[in-house]
């Protein structure tokens, strides 16, 4: 299997399109691609489990989480959810001599509260063709519905999981396989599925399956006895029925004699006032609010009172006062008017004749005479000329002061209600030695009433499970019933397949021993080899077993002693698993890529050296290296470029919180291909 491009987008921090050639090349490769920390590294390894086994992935940022809620999570947060992110892998995988090529897209989006997940899988059957120049044809896939339903089981074939754990691994992966535990579980997983072990034991248990299939479907005794089996199981099912209607009948009694007891004590509680009791704090707390509302209140009261309110009291007077000043405001107009008669009766007798002048000005005498009663007044104030105005805004401002002032006092009034209303319920209020031994009681009777609820819930739901397996067994019954009509009885038949099973098993059993051992002896070899190879110790270890019971790792040194593995340096522990992975790898064949992420942690710059020069180029026919700049640097690059086919670096927007794919290492930027 070789992995060949891998498209992210709005996955995780990779915002947009980003893309990466995953193509090795002859006798080069590794894919070194670099990376500070939190820049996406562990993101693409994620990724490419992610899209190949999707909710089944082992992803490092998932933990614990759901896996919709981890899709919704790996959205890009600056991308738009109802768009989605989606993931495409493309690889080829060599069956019969013959190269095939995968399209894998995996996508999701939000619709509302719901996520959406959909897999597309294309195939193209002729990949491995070569055109008449010789080079290789462009890949023609296309769609396949039946792959994209059944994908999770065809991966399976093609790389299963279990073994993708193994080929896919990054630095805590190799720190946990230091652990002789941990690595036992995964020398033990890895005989058995990545070296074909589990098949052959598969294959066993399946010949197993159908022997017993045969009898239990062949022999018509064992059928009846299966039926007088599942009968029995249905009469003990009906026994257990009718005891849970029972014990349920008496729960439900219990709770209901506890409830009455529990209402009981309630009336006797509420009897000796403890409702007025439990709300004390509460009573005693709105009482502070209503006492402090009404001395606000009087308080509005003094404010409007202080003002121009009291003169509602002289209602008369100011009556009064208004018609002096209706009377003063027309004295004034008569005598403005009188003066103006006056210069006009002195220009008229000079206007008119001598003979009528005497007749005309004791007429104009008389008019004036008539018009200057108006203006005198028995009794004069001398109020100002705008007393009129000035008394119709004291009448507005009084009567705004009214309705203000019964507003207050009526909400006064209500809030000393209130108030007196609140005192005598305090005043009502039993003392704490008066129901304090109802309100314990009380208490410890609703705990009473809660635990036979419980008791009752739990008993139904036992009963409903009852119900559930009567009707099953009873289904069970009928089938066998039916079976056992149409069953027709072929000896010799069965006796031939039990026979030669039995034969074959036995035959496998023999073969699963001796391909166990070898694969055994081989990985021995293959990790003692790898070990040595990484090791700066040349004579520390020198003989390497495995135990097949139970697949622990013995160390011995020159003199045939076991090595206590505590001796080791985390160093070296982690070299030591390393060699592990590598040694399953020598012995299956290189024929899966390896993905590794961040190695180098806690190796010193010799063991770094060595698993540059001695690992890294011959772990697989394709490696993905996740490094960051202290890891592979400018120094282990160099020793590492012969074998590099191609390079990127993360680019991470510390202001975006994004990352870009760019072609090129920190030392070789730019450079798409390394020579």
């Amino acid at each position: 299997m070789l992995l060949r491009k891998i498209i992210l987008e709005e996955f995780g921090a990779y915002r947009g399109k980003q893309s990466l050639n995953l193509t090795p090349k002859k006798n080069k490769p590794i894919i070194l691609i670099g990376g500070l920390n939190g820049c996406g590294k562990t993101t693409l390894l994620d990724a490419i489990q992610l899209v190949l086994y999707g909710a089944r992935a082992r992803c490092s940022g998932r933990g614990t989480k759901p896996y919709e809620t981890f899709l919704r999570e790996s959205i890009n947060r600056q991308a738009d959810p109802t768009r989605g992110s989606a993931i495409t892998l493309e690889f080829t995988v060599t069956v019969d001599g013959r190269e095939h090529y995968y399209r894998v897209v995996r996508s999701w989006h939000t619709s509302g509260k719901s996520l959406k997940e959909f897999l597309n899988v294309f195939v193209d059957e002729v990949y491995g063709d070569k055109t008449a120049t010789g080079r290789r044809s462009a890949p023609d896939a296309k769609f396949s519905r039946l792959l994209s339903e059944g994908w999770a089981d065809h991966v399976e074939d093609l790389l299963p999981a279990e073994i993708a754990s193994l080929s896919f691994f990054d630095g805590e992966k190799i720190e946990s396989l230091a652990d002789p535990e941990r690595a036992a579980s995964v020398i033990q997983s890895a005989v058995h599925s990545l070296l074909g072990v589990s098949t052959v034991q598969q294959l066993r248990t399946d010949l197993l399956a159908l022997q017993r299939r045969q009898k239990l479907s062949d022999e018509e005794q064992h059928l009846m006895d299966n039926i007088h089996a599942q009968e029995r199981e249905r009469d003990v099912a009906q026994e257990q029925l009718e005891s849970a209607h029972q014990s349920l009948g008496q729960f439900r009694a219990e709770a209901g004699k506890a409830k009455r007891e529990l209402e009981s004590l309630e009336r006797a509680f509420e009897k000796e006032g403890g409702t007025l009791f439990e709300r004390r704090l509460g009573l005693e707390a709105e009482r502070k609010r209503v006492n402090a509302l009404l001395s606000d209140l009087r308080a509005s009261l003094t404010q409007v009172a202080s003002g121009p309110l009291p003169l509602l009291m002289m209602d008369e007077q100011l009556a009064q006062v208004r018609q002096q000043a209706h009377r003063e405001q027309s004295a004034a107009e008569a005598r403005q008017v009188l003066e103006v008669l006056t210069e006009r009766d002195r220009w008229l007798a000079e206007l008119v004749p001598a003979p009528t002048r005497g007749e005309v000005l004791a007429q104009l005498e008389a008019d004036r005479t008539k018009r200057s009663e108006s203006a005198e007044l028995t009794v004069d104030f001398q109020l100002p000329h705008d007393a009129l105005a000035q008394l119709h805004a004291l009448e507005e401002v009084l009567g705004r002061d009214k309705a203000r002032a019964g507003e207050v006092l009526a909400h006064t009034l209500d809030t000393a209600e209130q108030l007196d209303q609140l005192d005598r319920q305090l005043a009502g209020v039993p003392p704490q030695s008066k129901v304090e031994a109802l309100q314990a009681a009380r208490e410890e009777q609703k705990r009473a009433v809660a635990l036979q609820e419980a008791a009752v819930e739990r008993a139904q739901a036992q009963l409903d499970e009852l119900k559930r397996r009567r009707a099953h067994v009873t289904d069970l019954l009928e089938r066998a019933h039916n079976d056992f009509v149409r069953t027709k009885v072929k000896a010799e038949e069965v006796e031939r397949i039990i026979k030669y099973s039995e034969k074959a098993r036995v035959t496998l059993n023999r073969f699963s021993e001796a391909l166990l051992q070898r694969h055994i002896s081989r990985l021995e070899v293959a990790m003692l080899q790898s070990f040595k190879e990484l090791m700066r110790k040349q004579g520390l270890v020198h003989d390497l077993r495995i135990d097949t019971e139970k697949y622990t790792v013995t160390l011995t040194d020159a003199s045939g002693e076991p090595i206590d593995p505590g001796r080791l340096s985390a160093g070296e522990r982690q070299l030591l698993a390393v060699s592990l992975l590598w040694g399953l790898m020598k012995v299956a064949g290189n024929r899966l890529p390896n993905v590794i992420d961040t190695p180098l942690g806690r190796l010193d710059s010799r063991h770094r050296e060595h698993l540059v020069d001695r690992y890294f180029p011959h772990a697989s026919d394709q490696v993905l290296l996740l490094s960051t700049d202290e890891e592979i640097d400018a120094y282990l690059l160099g020793r590492l470029k012969k074998s590099v086919a191609r390079t990127y670096t993360l680019v991470h927007d510390d202001t975006e919180f994004t990352t870009n794919v760019m072609e090129g290492y920190w030392w070789s930027a730019g450079d798409q291909n390394v020579a």
